[in-house]
C-alpha cells in the first residue's frame, strides 16, 4: 500500500534539551549546533503508529494479514520514487548542501504522493488520506516549502530544528497555521515527534484501508451473501423437483 510505503523516509530524533533561539532577520527560529534532541518533522512515524492500529483492529476483527498483499495500487512506481527522493533529500549530505533548492523539491515529491493517493481514492480509507496529504501540502507550500512546528509542540519534547535543510521550521506567525504541526505524541512513547491535523487524517486512512481489506474475502471466494442466495436456490430447485446439477438425489 503507497500510503504504508511512507515509512520508508525515517526521521532521525533524538529527546533531550534544546534552546531555540531567533535569528536576526529570519523568521524561522532554528538551532544551530546544540548538542540537544533534533528533528524533521516525523509524520511517518506518526503513520507507524496507525499501521500498528490498523492491524490490531484487523486481526481483532478476524481480518487475515495475508490480504494486504492482496491490495493493488495504481502508479506506486511514482510514489516509491518520491519517497526515495525525500530520504535522499533529508540525508545528513544532501541535506548540508542542498541549499534552496530543497523546499521545491521537497513540495513537489509530496504532491507526487498525493497524485498517487488521489489516482487510488476509491480504495477504502484513502479518501481521508488525501484530505490529510492535501492539508499537509497546503501548509507545507503556503509557508515556503516547510512545515512550521509549534514551539510548544517542541518543547514538550525537548527538541529542536535540525541545522541544515529540514522539512520542519519554528516560525513565529506560520500561515495555515491550524494546519501546520502543532500536536506532539507523548515523549514516553517510541520516537515521539510532532505532527499536524493532515497526519491525523492520514493515520486514520491507512488504519481504516488496513482494517478493510484484512477483512475482505480470499481472492476468488464467494462472499458470504453470495453462498447464502445459491444455498437458497438450490433447496428452491429440489423442492420443487426439478434436477439440480449438484444435488445427489437421482
Amino acid at each position: 500500500m503507497v500510503p504504508v510505503s511512507m515509512l520508508a523516509r525515517k526521521a532521525a530524533v533524538r529527546c533531550a534539551g534544546a534552546a531555540v533561539s531567533r535569528e536576526a532577520g529570519d523568521r524561522d527560529l532554528r538551532v544551530g549546533s546544540e548538542p540537544g534532541g533534533r528533528m524533521s518533522r516525523s509524520g511517518p512515524m506518526f503513520m507507524l503508529y496507525a499501521v500498528i492500529a490498523g492491524v490490531a483492529v484487523g486481526l481483532l476483527a478476524r481480518g487475515r494479514l495475508g490480504a494486504l498483499a492482496d491490495l493493488r495500487v495504481r502508479w506506486a512506481p511514482l510514489a516509491v520514487a518520491a519517497l526515495l527522493l525525500q530520504v535522499a533529500l533529508f540525508s545528513a549530505p544532501v541535506s548540508a548542501v542542498i541549499g534552496s533548492i530543497g523546499p521545491p523539491i521537497y513540495v513537489g515529491s509530496t504532491a507526487a504522493v498525493l497524485v498517487v493517493v488521489l489516482r487510488n481514492v476509491r480504495i477504502p480509507g484513502l479518501a481521508l488520506v488525501a484530505i490529510g496529504a492535501a492539508s499537509n501540502l497546503a501548509a507545507i507550500a503556503a509557508n515556503g516549502g516547510y512545515m512550521p512546528a509549534s514551539a510548544d509542540a517542541l518543547a514538550s519534547l525537548g527538541a529542536s530544528i535540525s541545522a541544515g535543510y529540514s522539512n520542519s521550521s519554528a516560525t513565529a506567525a506560520p500561515a495555515l497555521a491550524p494546519l501546520t504541526d502543532i500536536f506532539a505524541l507523548p515523549a514516553w512513547l517510541p520516537l515521539a515527534n510532532i505532527f499536524s491535523i493532515g497526519d491525523v487524517l492520514i493515520g486514520a486512512g491507512i488504519a481504516c484501508a488496513i482494517v478493510v481489506q484484512m477483512r475482505a474475502g480470499p481472492p476468488g471466494r464467494s462472499q458470504p451473501a453470495d453462498d447464502a442466495r445459491a444455498v437458497r436456490a438450490d433447496t428452491s430447485l429440489q423442492r420443487s423437483g426439478a434436477s439440480v446439477p449438484w444435488s445427489h438425489g437421482g
